[in-house]
């Protein structure tokens, strides 16, 4: 690694203050209630995998604590505003009539601390360029990113996300449709910025992936059950969250199909996917 990953090594938050939700409910306008009773912790050097079924409050959650979404009621401790975070929010197609450069995207990282007038300072040139290596795609900077494959524009987006050097890192489904190397990538990073000290927290729909993480929070609009991925990773918990009604397989390698779902022609819900390729974290 470089003298880059050094550097931005000695740059992890002081903030060790554990983003806390106590009672949280989130309703939208027309009255559908997307968070109900929502307590939990999360805390400095630990990873979170939030898991559900679509429309669950995954991203809800995740919106809720960067301070996009306001609680109806409950709190959220800190304020958002007081700890730095960056999001990588899903993407929704690309924005080919902003013709960017990945050197552009990489940079607005730093505009929050800067803004658009003030020169960038060597940090901030650092911050940048190891995040770029660390994502591999320092190689991509004077390319448009709207030509970029999905894993590339996802791999820049979290580069940039690392470059804000936030003391919490979200990241709503970072690797669902991404090719094996992108993937691979991102869960490494994943557990770097774990180690470093900061509060990361992810959805997913891999239970495979939520099993790497420290936590793992099963949302159905309400908390179903939280703790070690082994506790909460369960048949039961799993049927109650998705609404599933047949298992098959062994108890280590289920495969769980959607209550309406028939065995053929279905896409399920892995368990243990063994074929995807991931090892668990070094703790």
């Amino acid at each position: 690694m470089s003298d880059h990953a050094t550097y931005s090594g000695d740059l992890a938050t002081l903030n060790k203050e554990p983003v806390v939700f106590d009672g949280v409910v989130f309703k939208y306008g027309n009255g559908h209630i997307a968070l109900s009773g929502i307590s939990c912790q999360f805390k400095h050097g630990t990873s979170t995998a939030l898991v559900g079924a679509n429309g669950s409050g995954k991203t809800t959650l995740l919106r809720v604590m960067c301070g996009l979404a306001q609680p109806t009621q409950g709190t959220l401790t800190p304020d958002p505003s007081k700890k730095t975070i960056a999001l990588v929010a899903q993407q929704h197609g690309q924005r080919a009539w902003m013709p960017l450069t990945v050197a552009n995207v990489l940079r607005m990282s730093r505009f929050r601390d800067r803004g658009l007038v003030k020169r960038f300072s060597a940090a901030d040139r650092v911050l940048i360029e190891d995040s770029a290596e660390r994502l591999e795609v320092a190689d991509l900077k004077n390319h448009q990113f709207q030509e970029l494959s999905g894993g590339q524009r996802q791999r820049v987006m979290v580069a940039q996300a690392l470059a804000h050097d936030a003391d919490v890192l979200l990241m709503d489904e970072p690797i669902t449709g991404l090719d094996m190397p992108s993937q691979e990538t991102i869960l490494r990073i994943i557990d770097e910025e774990r180690q470093r000290g900061r509060i990361v927290v992810i959805s997913t729909h891999h239970m495979d992936e939520a099993e790497l993480c420290d936590q793992v929070l099963l949302l159905a609009n309400r908390m179903v059950a939280a703790g070690a991925p082994g506790e909460v990773l369960t048949n039961q918990n799993l049927q109650e969250a998705f609404g599933l009604r047949m298992a098959h397989g062994d108890e280590d390698d289920c495969v769980f199909h959607g209550e309406h779902d028939s065995h053929e022609g279905s896409v399920p819900h892995v368990f243990n996917d063994h074929g995807h390729g991931h090892e668990h974290f070094d703790r």
